[in-house]
């Protein structure tokens, strides 16, 4: 017979329990020993009639779909095909998509209140306490970022930089960086709607015992009654300033001897200087850096590029350490992109807005589990590592499912020290249960 492929080699289809992703299922454990089933159960409406998926059945299926790495409710497909596996973890059925999208749009519909989508918000919150009733950390940073999600959907509307699509707002808590709070907006709402309350509701979602002691933020939260909370609550902040006429006066009037470089070789200078807004109740730092523009354009004739940063940072804190540490904000994008890209957020599935906010909080609460996963279950250099680190050396192991003598053994196409990683995982796993119940 004529050989008619590049290589020797048969495909032949095989009866054999195997599965591409067998370490998907130390992620399923955490899962479902932190309670993610249990709440979802709980906190959310269950089925319409008996032959109907519980509301665990969905939340689950699409946080291990995202933490798998799928990116559309249609790869749903792709995790039926690991029904071993599935049933190894408790999971026997997958809802498919079509169900999946009227799911959500039951569990966002504004005529039920969004019963879901607070039901949601509940088992966000519960997850998160038992995350940081294991953290020893008293005080923590708030970092508040909107995150732009683009969307050709029939619901969104163009946001402020000209393209169609959503504009949640998140709250992380930068020291263990997980979402405390999030908030699905439309695009075309003001980047500047609501801080405050926003602030608010991440405050009253600390724990007994722990409290915001810092807070950061854009241009977008530079507003004299945030400022006036945080002063009120006695929290540490910096604040984006917005350059308007009152801070570009305030900034030509500094004189040419304040300036610094702050040590030799910098390319820009700083100063700083006292400010206050029309309805702040106190006055503040304004730090400023300036930089020497590179290129003029023909409309632009200003020498230098000037950025300003408000705080209440004590006068111990030189002007380098205030713009350094309101700089380490950019955690917060980088969190913004691991939730985004990493646990595919950057998609919306749904074509109405309400059903796809329940879509977006199940990916907070996916990408809430993962960091609690690699912080607590996982040794402490694996927690440096993105989700995509995760399946490429953890997620994405071969292996096969073994039953005899009424055991289930799941053989993994691993080394002996990954191997050893594995069962260090599900013993913690199994410590963090018990901690959560």
């Amino acid at each position: 017979m004529i050989r008619q492929t590049v290589f020797g080699f048969k495909i032949e289809k095989t009866a054999e329990e195997l599965t591409a992703h067998g370490g998907l299922a130390l992620l399923a454990e955490y899962n479902h020993g932190m309670g993610l089933r249990e709440q979802a159960d709980r906190h959310l409406p269950g089925p319409g009639s008996n032959r109907g998926y519980a509301a665990s059945a969905f939340v689950d299926s699409l946080a291990l779909l995202l933490q798998a790495g799928g990116r559309h409710l249609e790869d749903l497909r792709e995790l039926r095909r690991e029904g071993p596996l599935l049933k190894l973890v408790g999971r026997d059925e997958i809802p498919d998509s079509d169900t999946v999208g009227d799911w959500l749009r039951r569990m966002g519909d504004p005529k039920t209140g969004q019963a879901g989508l607070v039901g949601l918000g509940v088992v966000r919150d519960t997850l998160n306490h038992r995350l940081l009733r294991r953290d020893e950390r008293k005080d923590y940073t708030l970092d508040m970022d909107a995150m732009q999600v683009e969307g050709e959907k029939r619901d969104a509307h163009y946001t402020y930089q000209g393209e169609k699509g959503y504009m949640p707002m998140l709250g992380y808590l930068f020291e263990p960086g997980i979402c405390l709070l999030d908030e699905f907006r439309e695009g075309n709402e003001s980047p500047g709607a609501g801080h405050v309350a926003f602030y608010l509701d991440c405050v009253q979602r600390m724990p007994v015992g722990k409290r915001i002691a810092r807070f950061r933020a854009d241009s977008a939260s530079y507003q004299a009654e945030l400022i006036n909370e945080l002063e009120e609550d006695d929290v540490f902040w910096t604040i984006t300033a917005d350059q308007d006429a009152a801070v570009s006066k305030l900034i030509q009037n500094i004189p040419e001897e304040a300036w610094r470089r702050p040590y030799s070789g910098c390319d820009y200078e700083l100063a700083e200087t006292v400010h206050s807004m029309g309805k702040t109740k106190t006055s503040f730092r304004l730090v400023i850096k300036r930089e020497e523009r590179k290129q003029k354009s023909l409309f632009e004739q200003e020498k230098y590029f000037h950025y300003a940063v408000a705080t209440n940072l004590p006068e111990e804190k030189s002007a380098l350490d205030v713009l350094a540490w309101h700089n380490q904000r950019g955690q917060a994008e980088n969190f913004n992109k691991e939730l985004k890209l990493g646990f595919g957020q950057d998609q919306m599935p749904c074509g109405q807005s309400h059903a796809n906010a329940v879509y977006f909080r199940i990916g907070v609460i996916a990408y809430n589990l993962f960091v609690g996963f690699k912080q607590l279950a996982c040794p402490s250099a694996w927690g440096r590592h993105t989700i995509a680190t995760f399946r490429w050396k953890l997620v994405q192991i071969a292996g096969r499912i073994v039953r005899h003598a009424g055991q289930v053994v799941l053989k993994l196409a691993a080394e002996a020290d990954l191997l050893t990683l594995a069962h260090g995982i599900r013993r913690r796993c199994y410590e963090e249960s018990l901690a959560a119940s």
